[in-house]
């Protein structure tokens, strides 16, 4: 049985999750850390319950997402796996971090991309891999079937969806990808989304205004 820890760093909110099992192996979603408190908020959640970070996953390479993969490979060895089309995007980091006003530690890249289908593994669990592209050229949500929740990353929000004014966002092609790829989840899925408070396929398919 997957349980989740949500975190929100960074000063754009962002939403870092840590899902692990009774073997404690864990996976880390999205570090979004960007300061020495944040750092030592995640680290100390890891010891505490006594978890083995397994896997460092990137929804999409934004740099609100990954301002924490350089302190997860530095504690933990882990490289971040994500959809290799994402990768421009993490090299384009560094170019645009300090015109914004942010401060970021060098991201490894990875040795091990992730398909847009299939699933991984850690502990005695499984995630689901679903392609949705929109937000950025290849993004990927994780669904947990047994447990029936997605983590979501920018693609859909509570009452929204991610936005596509970014380098490599396409509007049509979020809600194809939201239409066709999310909504055949169950309505009762929870999503948890890379900004935000959670919502459920359910409640977006009937209220949320970008998808009715």
């Amino acid at each position: 049985m997957i349980s989740l820890k949500q975190f929100t760093f960074n000063p754009y909110q962002e939403n870092t999750y840590i899902l692990f099992d009774e073997t404690r192996e864990c996976i880390i979603i999205d570090p979004g850390t960007y300061n020495g408190v944040e750092q030592n908020q995640l680290a100390s959640f890891i010891k505490e319950q006594q978890l083995k970070p397994v896997l460092l996953l990137n929804t999409h390479c934004h740099i609100d997402h990954v301002f924490g993969n350089k302190f997860v490979f530095d504690n933990w060895g882990l490289k971040p796996q994500f959809h290799k089309g994402e990768l421009n995007l993490l090299q384009a980091v560094p170019g645009y971090a300090p015109q914004m006003g942010m401060h970021y530690e060098l991201s490894p890249e990875p040795e091990t991309f992730l398909p847009e289908t299939g699933s991984i593994t850690f502990g005695n669990s499984k995630l689901d891999l679903i392609f949705a592209p929109g937000h950025s050229p290849a993004h990927l949500c994780f669904y947990a079937k047994e447990e029936n929740f997605l983590i979501g990353g920018d693609v859909l929000f509570y009452g929204s969806i991610g936005r596509t004014d970014l380098p490599g966002g396409n509007h049509q092609q979020l809600i194809e990808s939201i239409k066709t790829n999310l909504f055949i989840l169950p309505d009762d899925c929870e999503v948890f989304p890379g900004h935000g408070p959670s919502t459920t396929i359910g409640f977006e398919k009937k209220n949320n205004p970008f998808l009715i």
